[in-house]
């Protein structure tokens, strides 16, 4: 069955042509549907999408057998930490995450939607000013809300990405739904299956030694959206499964400050600066603090070491701008924070989610390695904090603070003896 489009262009000035176009309306997924689903996409604001086939787990050797056991042999040996909602399971004990049909036996395919974030300004392995911190790339976001008070610029606002991506994928499954009679569930990061995995199926690009999604045009700065669906990929589709192109780069996992990346492919989830400044609750680690240096807020080292990250584009999506102020801040700027600024600051962005409280922890420990002795004053303070997490963390920071200064003392002695002896 097929449906007939008619659309009409000028072949001379008054004349219109009209030009049928056939497009498949059967219940499955096409190479000529797949093409018109990158074109929904991309009229959603999306940079690039694909499809991915949905694969029954219980075939013995079966590749989506194989991830699923990846996947659970990765929870139990601990690394995914205290992110519990990786370790959901379904009545028979199976990981939800497993596989797709673990909790949603009806899916038959997933489309995947990515959303370029790339920003223009500096890298978090660039020089900075003193005394600033780091806060990751995709939560500099915001949008216009209206012209400032100089009536020549307008202010943003936070926004985060999860209500950017799904409004945009609500617009992809309502033009998938009005072709086909089909179920559909959207997901932005809350849903029952690994995207990045479905991401490589789909051919939005393959997984990087840092285990970062990678476009071999846009990068690996990209946001992942997905819709579930109960529509099967035909058998003569064409899967555009992007080729693996690290070769034997290893740039990443030499750059991971916390060696997060333990090999090509693997990550300690529970190491990795993301988890600790965002997800991780109470005391990190003593080991782990020096090697976060100055990051507040996610980790962007493993991707802005990239090579094919050199030349990303730069993105302007609406909702997707870039908070000036996101971009280096001033750690003691951060830190003055009452609880009324920092929402001011972060409501709606996706800082919020890891808390005032969390990010004053990450703040302190910022500022131990900064070496910066006007931050002592602030870390004294902290010291004796009602938040039994910042106390411990604030001691911890001006200690490592005496520490550097009595490196440096050393230094500069040593520099001494050594100009004298010649």
């Amino acid at each position: 069955m097929t449906a007939s489009t008619t659309s009409t262009g000028s072949a001379r000035r008054g004349e219109e042509i009209s030009i049928s176009i056939s497009i498949p309306t059967t219940g499955e997924w096409t190479s000529e549907l797949q093409q018109w689903l990158r074109e929904r996409a991309a009229e959603a604001g999306f940079d690039t999408a694909g499809v991915a086939p949905v694969e029954s787990a219980d075939r013995e050797n079966d590749a989506a057998q194989l991830d699923a056991e990846r996947f659970a042999a990765w929870v139990a040996a601990g690394r995914a930490g205290e992110m519990e909602y990786l370790k959901r399971r379904d009545e028979q004990g199976v990981l939800l995450r497993s596989g797709v049909q673990v909790a949603m036996p009806w899916a038959r395919s997933v489309i995947v939607c990515a959303l370029n974030y790339n920003a223009a300004g500096p890298l978090s392995i660039d020089s900075a000013p003193a005394g600033t911190g780091w806060i990751a790339r995709y939560a500099w976001s915001g949008q216009a809300a209206g012209p400032a008070t100089n009536g020549t610029t307008d202010e943003l606002v936070p926004t985060d990405y999860h209500d950017q991506l799904l409004g945009r994928l609500r617009q992809v499954e309502a033009a998938v739904r009005e072709r086909f009679p089909c179920e559909t569930r959207c997901y932005v990061d809350t849903g029952p299956l690994v995207e990045r995995a479905m991401a490589a199926k789909a051919g939005v690009g393959w997984i990087g030694k840092n285990t970062c999604v990678i476009h071999q045009e846009l990068g690996s700065w990209l946001l992942l959206g997905v819709v579930v669906t109960s529509i099967p990929v035909g058998t003569g589709a064409e899967l555009q499964i992007a080729a693996d192109r690290c070769g034997s780069c290893t740039r990443c996992i030499d750059a991971c400050p916390t060696d997060a990346l333990v090999a090509p492919y693997q990550m300690v989830a529970s190491r990795c600066i993301a988890y600790l400044t965002i997800e991780k609750k109470g005391v990190i680690a003593e080991e782990l603090r020096e090697p976060m240096g100055r990051q507040v807020f996610g980790c962007d080292i493993c991707q802005d070491v990239c090579p094919w990250n050199r030349r990303a584009p730069i993105s302007a999506k609406e909702g997707m701008l870039a908070r000036t102020q996101m971009v280096n801040p001033a750690l003691d700027w951060l830190a003055g924070m009452d609880a009324v600024e920092f929402k001011r600051w972060f409501k709606g962005s996706p800082v919020e989610r890891t808390r005032r409280k969390r990010l004053l922890r990450n703040v302190a420990i910022a500022m131990g390695n900064s070496g910066e002795r006007r931050f002592v004053a602030q870390l004294e303070s902290w010291a004796s904090a009602d938040d039994p997490v910042l106390a411990e963390a604030a001691e911890w920071a001006t200690n490592r603070m005496r520490r550097l200064q009595a490196q440096h003392n050393q230094a500069a002695t040593d520099g001494d003896e050594d100009r004298e002896a010649r």
